[in-house]
């Protein structure tokens, strides 16, 4: 009797298969069994491209004469330590009773890419019928949609390119490049490092990633501080205390003062003594409100979490790295808790928006959010959710946005409490969007002392509108983006920050118009100093990553690669991992601090002065760029191929043709200082 064979990317997910189709089914070695179907799996990557060795065993052996190494044809093999079941897999694929083949690994490019590998390898007959499900959850009724719209495999021949492009250009440069810049500058390097040996180990993206987390590290080293001295009146609104901070107008004989630090402070501390004294002598300690506005401010809740986002709050809120973000968001995938993880889109389909009834309604067995879901079907933003930002089928690729399913909450119990709190999370963050916006009722006010003038500015929440859904323990924990960005600030004061009211000040303010009079009480001198810009963390390095075009000056070529950042979703935490195991980054486990090592800075140097272009994230989100192209038609293979092979060709080429790096004794002087009193720095602490 005929059978369909249903190929997943874990054994785990195999299991979920075997629920939904709802057969008896027996548990053989490395697959299930049952009257209509037979389920198998892979076990991630079975097949990976061969070492150059296999194509010439003189290849083994690192010579300048053996570079460009670029194949005409590729090979591969299957990998060792998964050969038992590769060949359960290949027996299966060619059994004869098998009518039609399912494929089932991760909906994506890279798992397109694992089965593709395994069917090339297993040698599976052209006339085979093959079709691709493609799903977007773990839930039984998600599984059998995808078999039953499952699509001929050819559908996904352009994705299927891109996944053999992305692998080979990866190859290209990984071997090329670290053979060419080993064999030019390891010996001396290592010499300098007191190594016995190293490999200048570079790659398409990781050497991207290294080389924008040592230029901030490079700003931070070189910023030179600036201190600046401001004014506070301490005055009183009725009896209400009040502070208002100077700052300089035309009627100021500060006025395009050479002394003034931007408009509301002092670069020496004895210019902002003299204005004090100066407003002391007056005669009348009062100040006159000159200006008073008072307006409305809304804040809409965020979009929905992708992986990065996803990745980036964990790292603020729980400390947690970006690869145990991405295992925890697969476990909850997995246990059919929430839709699929590599995601990059934050917002949701038409077709999903058209039954989120059901997601919601799911969560209402959910305790910790069960009154929320329960308050948002009692509405009706759920039923218009469709024609809103959080619905937008353009700025969906592959997947929509990470959202419980409102399904598996039996599996709840086996969670981890931090596996659990990620949960929560995604929960809290996908109902806020059926919530109205949070808005703030915002105060500003001028008031004049003689001639100068101060000003106050007082933010009051009004309605909590989505926050409403936030309030948990560790939602307390600041999820919010940093306020002071990744650029040099003045620790928070380049601009007029808002103030809290209490009740009795929220009064004041009520009431309070042009013409009242503050009285003043005190004037004292409030000292900063400007910031360097923030280190990495291992979140925000995740979605700077994802949003490359920040790097690029030029507007044209900043749109062309909108949407295409360094690496995808479902590499980024990885290439992240490998820098810190190959020693080029530093990772602090308790803050989640990326900073660059001596050897990461040493190979960023090496690089710089070789194949700049590697550093490049306008040419690493390029390549990006044109991968989705490949995948989507508009660009064919063969140009991609073509263009890949001349860039290594020629980059390996010009390494070959440089002088010896005598200039890295310099470098290694210049930069080991730094690192030796950083070190000391952290020792003391």
């Amino acid at each position: 009797m005929p059978k369909n064979l249903y190929i997943t990317e874990k054994p785990s997910v195999a299991g979920q298969f075997s629920q939904a189709l709802h057969e008896n089914m027996r548990k053989g070695d490395g697959f299930f069994e049952g009257e209509n179907s037979v389920i198998t799996w892979c076990v991630g990557h079975l097949v990976s491209m061969s070492y150059p060795e296999e194509y010439d065993p003189a290849l083994k052996m690192w010579r300048y004469d053996t570079i460009p190494f670029i194949p005409d044809a590729y090979k591969y093999q299957v990998i060792d330590n998964v050969r038992k079941q590769f060949e359960i897999v290949k027996r299966l694929l060619n059994r004869e009773d098998i009518a039609c083949i399912y494929i089932c690994t991760d909906s994506g490019r890279e798992g397109e890419y694992i089965y593709r590998l395994v069917d090339m390898e297993a040698q599976v007959p052209a006339e085979k019928p093959r079709k691709r499900v493609w799903i977007d959850s773990q839930t039984d009724e998600e599984i059998l949609r995808g078999i039953r719209e499952a699509k001929d495999w050819s559908f996904y021949d352009n994705l299927s390119d891109a996944a053999y492009l992305r692998a080979q250009e990866d190859y290209l440069m990984g071997i090329n490049f670290t053979r060419a810049l080993t064999l030019k500058y390891s010996r001396k390097c290592a010499g300098l490092l007191g190594l016995d040996r190293l490999t200048v180990t570079v790659g398409r993206v990781m050497t991207c990633v290294l080389g924008i987390v040592v230029r901030r590290e490079q700003e931070i080293r070189n910023f030179v501080k600036t201190p600046f001295y401001k004014v506070i009146m301490k005055g009183s609104i009725g009896d209400v205390p009040a502070d208002l901070t100077w700052k300089v107008f035309e009627s100021s004989e500060y006025y395009a003062s050479p002394l003034l630090y931007k408009d509301n402070g002092f670069k020496e501390r004895a210019a902002a003594e003299k204005l004090i004294s100066g407003l002391k002598a007056l005669p009348d300690q009062t100040a006159e409100v000159t200006e008073i506005s008072r307006k409305t401010e809304k804040k809409n809740p965020p979009l929905l979490f992708n992986l990065a986002e996803l990745q980036n709050v964990c790292s603020k809120l729980f400390k947690i790295s970006p690869s145990d973000t991405l295992n925890i968001a697969q476990e909850l995938y997995e246990k059919k808790l929430t839709t699929y993880p590599r995601t990059d889109a934050r917002v949701l389909s038409t077709a999903v928006c058209k039954e989120i009834n059901k997601n919601i309604g799911g969560l209402k067995g959910y305790a910790k959010v069960s009154a929320e879901a329960a308050e948002v079907l009692a509405g009706d933003s759920w039923k218009s959710i469709a024609k809103t930002k959080y619905c937008n089928d353009k700025a969906i690729t592959d997947h929509y946005a990470i959202i419980p399913t409102g399904q598996g909450l039996g599996n709840l119990s086996s969670l981890s409490k931090l596996s659990a709190d990620v949960y929560e999370l995604i929960c809290r963050r996908f109902l806020s969007v059926f919530y109205p916006a949070a808005v703030y009722k915002k105060t500003l006010l001028t008031a004049v002392q003689g001639k100068e003038g101060f000003t106050a500015s007082y933010k009051v929440l009004q309605d909590e509108g989505y926050m409403k859904v936030f309030t948990c323990s560790f939602q307390n924990r600041n999820e919010d983006s940093d306020k002071t960005g990744d650029n040099g600030s003045e620790n928070g004061e380049d601009e007029a920050e808002d103030q809290a009211a209490d009740d009795s000040l929220k009064k004041a303010l009520e009431t309070l118009k042009k013409g009242d009079i503050i009285r003043v009480c005190d004037h004292e001198i409030k000292e900063g100093e400007t910031a360097p810009p923030k280190r990495y963390t291992s979140g925000s390095i995740i979605l700077t990553m994802e949003n490359a075009g920040q790097f690029i000056e030029d507007e044209e070529l900043r749109a062309q690669i909108k949407g295409s950042g360094i690496g995808t979703s479902a590499t980024r935490a990885e290439i992240l991992t490998k820098l810190q195991t190959i020693g080029y980054l530093n990772l602090n486990k308790k803050t989640q601090i990326i900073t660059p090592t001596i050897l990461g800075e040493m190979i960023y140097y090496i690089v710089n002065g070789s194949i700049p272009a590697l550093l490049d994230a306008k040419l690493t989100a390029s390549w990006e760029k044109g991968l989705s192209g490949v995948a989507d038609g508009s660009i064919t293979s063969a140009d991609y191929k073509d263009k890949l092979g001349r860039f290594v060709k020629d980059k390996t080429n010009e390494v070959k043709s440089k002088q010896n790096a005598d200039g890295l004794d310099a470098v290694y002087n210049h930069i080991s200082g730094y690192y030796k009193k950083a070190e000391s720095g952290r020792g003391k602490k």
